[in-house]
């Protein structure tokens, strides 16, 4: 055995044993490209770190199971269950994961056929409606209570209709069940292109939001915090990835669909749609929602949306900005 064949399976080796494991939870969503950008790159194993995901079916999932422990990241969007979890001290947003930004594609509001014929042709309209969302406390109830507060509609006269997953909400849209939604644009597409909805207008237009944010536990923060940082500085790297290839636009503002946004939505495309062939790569660039490229957080609309949630009696009334996000991670 050589010197220089010895040195060679010492660092191997050595490379190997300085793996730091992590598990992350999340969801199977194109808002979370930068992530799935960032490991299939290999930029988690640059950093030193091994990284396991774990896939749930909801966002109040991934902060219960980050908050109990048996995870050590989390990728999800706000909800009253990482608000609270939060508030005690269990985990803290450390970067951010997808927002509704001016300009970009993010939610649909859409109108069935007999909301149309209701005389729901615009913003102003929404009163005496029937509004499907997926949840209350979701994103979707949020913003459909932050366009009734812009365009001066009473809350009290919009019947907030909970249906769960999208798929079900689409089918209330198409039948006529409910007057409009507010959902993913991939799924508002679909809709509009079936002739099944009209296009009401997309949130963005209104107001910017902070969807999500990368989350960490709390023993993670006490215990590994030079692991969080790295892991956060891997993140990021997927985040500029991420917004490099599917973020741009062209003289028109139109986004740019061309080798590489279709490279970086053919990655994505494995962890989102594993079982389905070449549509899945249209869908997750149709689907791109706006991500920071370095993984910013807004502090300031995070704060406006847990009043918000402290309003509606959704979250606990001790939750504050500063306990939410670890100010130290924020760029």
């Amino acid at each position: 055995l050589t010197v220089a064949t010895f040195v060679f399976i010492f660092n191997l080796s050595f490379a190997a044993y300085a793996q730091e494991r992590v598990v992350i939870g999340t969801q199977r969503l194109s808002e979370n490209g930068a992530l799935f950008l960032a490991a299939a790159q290999g930029y988690f194993k640059a950093e030193g770190i091994d990284l396991a995901m774990t896939a749930y079916d909801s966002d109040k999932a991934v902060a219960e199971t980050l908050a109990s422990g048996a995870t050590d990241f989390g990728l999800a969007r706000f909800t009253p269950a990482a608000f609270d979890a939060a508030g005690k001290g269990l985990i803290r947003a450390i970067a951010a994961q997808a927002r509704e930004k001016r300009d970009y594609e993010g939610n649909q509001i859409v109108v069935s056929s007999i909301g149309f014929q209701k005389g729901l042709r615009k913003f102003d309209n929404l009163a005496d409606k029937t509004i499907a969302i997926d949840a209350l406390g979701s994103t979707a109830h949020y913003q459909l209570q932050q366009i009734a507060r812009i365009k001066h509609v009473d809350p009290a006269r919009i019947t907030v209709k909970p249906l769960g997953p999208v798929d079900a909400i689409a089918r209330a849209v198409g039948t006529g069940q409910v007057d409009a939604a507010v959902m993913p644009s991939l799924y508002a597409r679909e809709l509009l292109m079936a002739n099944q909805a009209r296009f009401l207008g997309w949130y963005s237009e209104l107001d910017e939001q902070q969807l999500g944010a990368l989350f960490a536990s709390k023993k993670m923060l006490e215990t590994r915090r030079a692991v969080v940082e790295k892991f956060v500085q891997a993140y990021r790297r997927g985040a500029a990835d991420y917004a490099a290839a599917l973020l741009r636009k062209d003289r028109s503002s139109k986004r740019v669909s061309d080798f590489k946004s279709k490279e970086a939505a053919t990655t994505i495309a494995r962890y989102v749609y594993p079982d389905r062939g070449t549509d899945a790569v249209v869908a997750v660039e149709l689907g791109a929602y706006y991500i920071d490229p370095e993984a910013r957080l807004d502090v300031a609309d995070v704060a406006r949306q847990i009043a918000w949630y402290k309003s509606q009696g959704l979250i606990d009334k001790a939750v504050e900005a500063r306990t939410v996000v670890d100010a130290s991670f924020v760029k």
